[in-house]
């Protein structure tokens, strides 16, 4: 497919959207359940974007099949127009699934995070310097391909630091909090081997490591400046949105008896 839309010269960011339709995710999703069946062994389906390849994990996990799930924030609040932004600015939302079409689909995903398809939630962090052009994702950009193309775009959105907040201000109606907790922390440690020292709060057990939001109502919604952040990348995605949380933080250390040893805010 991607062949097809080279040879008639589409390159620009938005085809990259084109040449990976829902129906190739669905068909991979569906395969890969079949092989894992006949080897009677567990597998972990990452970056969910189709709520129909969503439909076919649901299906096996109802079987009693061990598959479980994972999808991130860009498949609840992007949309493949995304990629359709003028000159190279689509590039930015370029990642692999693609952005599906439009609100149908994130209710799709919201769905699988609610029911359970979805074991997890992460975040696809890939933090691209945009304007790099050595290893970014103007990489791509030469006087031959001024819009780039599609096919060598790195793939990968930045989103490790705003992915708790990002889906907690619609997660909390969607989902409720426990739910939010299960699937940003703690079915990732059972998962993974980590629990209950991850994943929980459990005395004697588990590490400290807590995140402590404000109650809705408590804090205007504030818009989110990439300066504010802390990874490398220029890139932010979700410009415009507002968030309902307050940014900062407080260390303490096991031995300090509860003092507080680093305060950002």
């Amino acid at each position: 497919m991607t062949e097809q839309l080279e040879t008639r010269r589409l390159y620009a960011p938005k085809y990259h959207a084109t040449s990976r339709p829902q129906i190739v995710e669905t068909e991979a999703t569906n395969r890969a359940i079949a092989l894992s069946s006949i080897i009677d062994t567990p597998i972990l389906i990452v970056h969910v974007s189709s709520p129909s390849a969503a439909a076919h994990i649901r299906h096996a996990q109802t079987k009693g099949l061990p598959i479980y799930a994972e999808t991130c924030p860009q498949y609840l609040f992007l949309t493949r127009s995304d990629l359709d932004k003028p000159g190279f600015e689509g590039a930015k939302c370029v990642c692999s699934p693609p952005p599906r079409e439009g609100s149908e689909d994130h209710e799709g995903i919201w769905r699988g995070l609610s029911n359970g398809t979805f074991t997890i939630l992460s975040s696809d962090h890939c933090p691209f310097v945009y304007d790099d052009r050595d290893a970014g994702k103007k990489s791509v950009l030469s006087e031959e391909y001024p819009e780039g193309r599609f096919r060598y775009i790195p793939n990968g959105c930045p989103g490790v630091e705003t992915r708790l907040p990002l889906v907690l201000g619609e997660g909390e109606r969607r989902l409720g909090l426990s739910k939010f907790v299960e699937v940003t922390s703690t079915n990732a440690a059972k998962l993974y081997g980590l629990y209950p020292k991850k994943g929980t709060l459990l005395p004697g057990l588990s590490d400290a490591d807590m995140c402590i939001w404000y109650p809705a109502g408590k804090l205007e919604p504030f818009g989110v400046r990439n300066g504010q952040l802390h990874h490398q990348s220029t890139i932010r995605l979700m410009r415009g949105r507002k968030w309902g949380i307050g940014r900062g933080g407080r260390s303490y250390e096991e031995k300090s008896c509860g003092r507080v040893m680093k305060e950002d805010w």
